[in-house]
């Protein structure tokens, strides 16, 4: 590239230069991490990219893993210094050749610059060794794995670490002897020396650097054949009964998706191996790795009390990551401004994957109770992103991920399929696969494909939905003459008063008490919009903007709507109707309009009556957090008995095992009173069983750390019975590491917070995340308010050492128990203190502090912030 590019990180404004005809080291100023320029210019000039990487694994963590990279690829001029990414100290490059030549290379700012004068145009090799980095190797004491999304590839070694520098691998590990390992290819040899072995693995097809892995470690290896395709799996699950429970349901599964994404891409597994991995302590869901996917076990392994939710959600993560090996793996976004690609098309389809295998579901109102309330949770708060985001660097692209990415954008490529058709749809999904099959795309390439499929013109549906944060407000305002409706309009604006209008198609619905509802679909352009099918009709009871389970914005009800859904929808017969009319009732709660205790009332009666188990497990959603964060202690003591009482009817009457197991979670979080903690006791300690319903390990765990927490006189000894049941060497760890956080001494708390400030003692994230739950839980939650400041002043910390999820779970952990001004005060003190807190970051924080600032708000009277 001639000329410059800027780059802007925080405050700083960088320069990369590429001096034509340089011939040495100068003319090349880099910046940390893998900025856009950089990588813009490598795409053009870096082709036929291949690795070979060797590395050897101790069997102690405490020793260094040595390495080997050779770097070969295609150059297409020597006008500026070739540049590989290791965010490393320069002492861990232990030598390095460029063509045959030995180099002292330049390493500075996590880089690695190759003058010119040791490249030439066309073919090159660049041999490296080195000591691995370990920040994403994720060592422990008999098992490493790799996690390297979004550009933690070059924390543990040198290469080229962006999604568009495609590359061939090949990967040989040495390792104990007694050790399995795992990688994205198949193994080609394995062979003993000594008490080593070595293991060399096939060549990959083209995929990202972000998608590289291995796993390595004593774990448990299973076989199955499925469809004719063999597929592995390995784990470190120890109880013989859970494997042999879950194992057919796990593969099956598996396969079930591969067929339906097969029949709907019209592409057959783009790959040349199948396998997956349940990783102790895993940072995520899962993560997507073709032939090597990585998943936490506990959403694999179930045990026998699960829920029709868990059930629901193994089968969805399954899917999601299935439905990567086309979205993500064989097209793969340009830049990391459109991870979001990869991912709705994951949740979106894994939505239609999961329908065949449980039929009695209703997909429609899971779909609606999976994606709504979550992507609401962030669009409503100050803190709310687009879903396609800027990004000039890479080091800052784990600031994208969210409930945005995950839950909205699937909600918008619904609309989307609403408009165009499915078939169209479909189609064009097939036409952008075929066109850059282990390639990359971006979103305008996808959204001009589509657009010429469709008369709508999805360019500025596009740049509403997709390019700008937030959600509409949409109300009905009717105009009745005597009992009959004169005039019915459907108004929409901008939140935020900048006149943006949302396109999409709704089904209005008119409610009444002595006669069925009346829907009326509605596509939705303008500011107002006349709905002549209603005029005349009879004035409802009610009217509900989102009748179809798909309007996606702030659905407001009128008074009349409201007073009547508060007493009476329990009587509404359809399941997603009365779920959608949850959801605004919800969002009236939090702008003040209806009094908590209203809310927990109706979630009470409507208990009693609600058939469908999805939807009793979000009104238990709803009632809980109302329980611990809008309501005042004084309420919450009031109300606690008859809460408990409700709960532990409705899980005796409950008929199948997975609604009792849904009420009886729901029944320990909530318990206060002295009968309700006697009954928990008397139930952990195997005095009391519930009938028709099994508790496994992990059960009795969670009462073990629920009895501690609410600091019960026998809590020490429980616990340490609880750890002597523990068989699990992984999970009696975690429990170890999470035990100080329950303690009822203070001083033993302190200590545990304070460990947190060492990265190494936050390597195991959702262990720290289940401790700041604990620390900050609403019984502990004054003692804890002295933890805010010091974990928002970690924030910037957690973020560069972090992954992609722990900021914003750092955050919701930490404020998720706390509910008064003076907690607020905290985090509205630190937003004043920080204006150069990085805008992603500040709006991660806005994001997390949005029910606090709410439910501070509700609970001291005071006037509810927008």
């Amino acid at each position: 590239m001639k000329g410059s590019g800027l780059i802007r990180v925080g405050m700083a404004v960088w320069v990369v230069i590429f001096a034509a005809g340089c011939g040495g080291d100068e003319g090349l100023d880099l910046v940390p991490g893998v900025s856009r320029a950089l990588a813009q210019h490598r795409a053009r000039t870096i082709s036929d990219l291949r690795y070979e990487i060797s590395l050897s694994i101790p069997e102690r963590r405490s020793e260094p893993i040595a390495g080997r990279v050779v770097v070969r690829f295609e150059l297409e001029s020597t006008q500026a210094p070739v540049v590989l990414d290791f965010a490393q100290p320069a002492e861990r490059v232990l030598s390095m050749t460029a063509n045959g030549r030995v180099i002292e290379p330049v390493v500075a700012n996590e880089h690695i610059r190759v003058a010119t004068r040791f490249l030439r145009p066309g073919s090159n090799t660049l041999a490296i060794e080195f000591l691995a980095g370990e920040g994403s190797l994720n060592r422990n004491d008999d098992y490493l794995y790799t996690l390297f999304v979004p550009d933690r590839a070059r924390v543990a070694m040198p290469l080229f670490d962006q999604p568009d520098l495609k590359a061939r691998f090949s990967l040989e590990l040495e390792i104990p002897a007694t050790w399995e390992a795992i990688a994205n290819w198949a193994l080609r040899e394995r062979r003993i020396e000594g008490e080593r072995a070595v293991l060399s693995f096939e060549q990959s097809d083209p995929i990202a650097t972000y998608v590289l892995a291995f796993a390595a470690g004593r774990f448990k290896v299973e076989t199955a054949e499925r469809d004719g395709r063999t597929m592995r799996f390995l784990h470190r699950e120890t109880d013989p009964d859970k494997v042999a429970r879950n194992l057919g349901p796990i593969f099956d599964l598996h396969a079930a998706a591969l067929r339906w994404l097969e029949e709907y891409t019209g592409i057959e597994y783009p790959f040349k191996k199948f396998a997956f991995v349940a990783m102790p302590a895993f940072q995520y869901g899962g993560m997507e790795h073709p032939g090597a996917i990585f998943y936490r076990p506990r959403n694999l392994f179930l045990d026998e009390s699960a829920t029709q939710n868990q059930l629901l959600g193994r089968a969805s993560v399954i899917a999601h990551e299935t439905a990567h090996m086309w979205f993500g793996n064989l097209v793969t976004m340009e830049w990391f401004n459109d991870v979001w690609m990869k991912e709705v098309f994951a949740n979106f389809l894994a939505a239609k994957i999961v329908n065949p295998s449980f039929p009695e579901v209703d997909h429609d109102l899971r779909f609606l109770l999976a994606h709504y309330p979550a992507a609401y949770g962030i669009d409503r708060t100050a803190g709310a992103n687009p879903i396609r985001q800027q990004l000039e660097n890479l080091n800052e692209a784990g600031s994208l991920y969210g409930a945005i990415i995950y839950q909205k954008a699937p909600i918008v490529m619904k609309h989307l399929e609403l408009l165009m058709g499915s078939e169209d749809f479909r189609d064009g999904l097939r036409e952008y696969l075929g066109a850059h099959r282990y390639g990359n795309a971006t979103w305008p390439d996808l959204i001009d494909v589509l657009d010429a499929r469709s008369d709508e013109d999805l360019h500025a549906w596009s740049e509403i939905w997709v390019n700008e944060p937030g959600r509409p407000r949409l109300q009905a305002v009717l105009e009745s003459n005597g009992d009959t409706i004169a005039s019915l309009r459907l108004r929409q604006w901008d939140p935020q008063g900048r006149g943006r209008l949302w396109n999409q198609r709704v089904r209005l619905l008119l409610g009444y008490a002595d006669r069925p509802a009346v829907k009326i679909d509605v596509q939705v352009k303008e500011a107002e919009t006349e709905i002549a099918q209603a005029a005349g009709a009879p004035v409802p009871e009610y009217v509900l903007i989102n009748g179809a389970g798909v309007a996606y914005g702030n659905l407001v009800l009128d008074e009349r709507s409201r007073e009547f859904l508060l007493e009476h929808l329990p009587e509404i017969d359809a399941a997603g109707v009365r779920a959608a009319a949850w959801m605004s009732l919800w969002d009236a709660m939090l702008e003040g309009e209806i009094a908590p205790r209203r809310i927990i009332d109706l979630a009470l009666r409507a208990l009693q009556a609600e058939p469908d188990e999805l939807n009793v497990q979000r009104v238990l959603a709803f009632m809980t957090d109302t329980y611990w964060r809008y309501l005042p202690l004084s309420t919450r003591q009031q109300l606690a008995p008859q809460i408990e009482a409700l709960l532990w009817q409705q899980l005796e009457a409950a008929p199948q095992v997975s609604l009792k197991a849904a009420y009886f979670g729901t029944y320990r979080n909530i318990a206060v009173s002295p009968e309700a903690l006697g009954r928990l006791e008397r139930i952990w300690a195997q005095e009391d069983m519930i009938a028709g319903l099994p508790l496994a390990e992990n059960d009795t765990t969670a009462l073990a750390q629920i009895l501690a927490l609410r600091a019960v006189p026998a809590a020490d000894q429980i616990l340490d019975r609880q750890r002597e049941r523990i068989a699990n060497p992984d999970r009696r760890t975690r429990f170890d590491f999470v035990r100080p956080a329950l303690s009822a001494d203070p001083s033993v708390r302190d200590r545990f917070f304070k460990s947190l400030a060492d990265a190494a003692s936050r390597e195991h994230e959702p262990w720290v995340l289940t401790g700041l739950r604990f620390l900050h839980h609403p019984l502990r939650a004054q003692q804890a308010e002295r933890y805010i400041r010091p974990s928002l002043e970690m924030l910037e910390e957690i973020q560069r050492t972090g992954g992609i999820f722990f900021p914003l779970g750092w955050l919701s952990a930490t404020l998720a128990g706390h509910n008064t001004a003076s907690a607020a005060d905290i985090v509205r003190s630190f937003l004043q203190a920080h204006p150069d807190l990085p805008p992603r970051l500040r709006g991660k924080l806005l994001q997390a502090a949005d029910p606090l600032f709410r439910s501070a708000a509700i609970v001291a009277g005071t006037e509810v912030p927008d």
